[in-house]
């Protein structure tokens, strides 16, 4: 399933500082951030529900991150 999410994350410089948190919380996963759309999405390819892993943890490292249905 993907999964999609409105972020505040702005740079590839903050991709790099999140890539191996998101990595290891979904090893099997397949994600990737979209900076150039307004909303700064994160589209993430997972067998399981992460809503809740993924946005715990963004906001864990100071990011804001909300599921777009």
């Amino acid at each position: 399933m993907i999964y999609v999410f409105k972020t505040s994350v702005k740079t590839k410089g903050q991709v790099k500082q999140l890539e191996p948190h998101i990595t290891k919380a979904l090893p099997d996963a397949k994600w990737n951030f979209d900076l150039t759309d307004i909303d700064r999405i994160l589209r993430i390819d997972s067998e399981e529900n992460i809503v809740l892993k993924i946005t715990s943890l963004l906001r864990m490292h100071s990011f804001n991150c909300e599921e777009l249905e």
